[in-house]
């Protein structure tokens, strides 16, 4: 029997310090998020172009019957003609916006919210483009709208992109799933969430 000679061990690191190699962090989704904007901000121009040269204000192109056509109108204000003499204004929320997306996006992990929010960006920056280079001059661009749909006022892409996104983040804030890639569900301890490919 020796003497003197301890079997103690230094405590373990506790194993909560270290990551569990099992749980895989969701990438940065930035990318992605850029990619859905460019192609909707590409798309919302080329659209637009098309439809300036194409058709004639006040003379529209019926689709279907009266229920969906192509009439172009040119916007001074926000969704449903609303604050037609504050374009200036739209001008800077909308700039505002793209500046908060970006924000966002550089440390988002969830898929499902890079889609959302690239909707709202690549929407964001083509109503922007409009209001600063379309005529009557910049910051007091007029938006060029086009789609007619019943008694829906009459839109474009950006519009559609903006919308669309929008309605899909509020669903994933609606059911927990949020920007990091995790989901907050009942019962659930604060701060504390499951990972999740959302």
């Amino acid at each position: 029997m020796m003497v003197g000679v301890s079997d103690d061990r230094p405590p373990e690191e506790s194993q909560t310090n270290i990551a569990d190699p099992m749980t895989k962090i969701p990438p940065q989704r930035l990318r992605t998020l850029l990619v859905i904007a460019a192609v909707l901000l590409g798309l919302d121009l080329l659209t637009k172009t098309l439809a300036v040269a194409n058709l004639t204000p006040g003379d529209p192109v019926p689709i279907i019957g009266d229920f969906a056509r192509l009439s172009l109108v040119r916007n001074p204000g926000a969704a449903f003609s609303m604050a037609t003499g504050m374009t200036w204004l739209l001008t800077l929320v909308a700039a505002a916006v793209v500046i908060g997306v970006v924000r966002i996006g550089r440390t988002l992990r969830s898929l499902w919210w890079a889609i959302g929010l690239g909707m709202v960006l690549g929407g964001a920056l083509g109503n922007l483009v409009d209001r600063l280079f379309r005529a009557p001059g910049p910051l007091q661009g007029h938006v060029v709208d086009f789609v007619a749909i019943g008694w829906w006022p009459v839109f474009n892409v950006a519009d559609s992109a903006i919308v669309c996104g929008a309605i899909l983040l509020v669903v994933l804030t609606v059911f927990g799933f949020e920007p990091n890639g995790t989901r907050v569900g009942p019962g659930k301890a604060d701060g504390a969430g499951e990972s999740s490919a959302a």
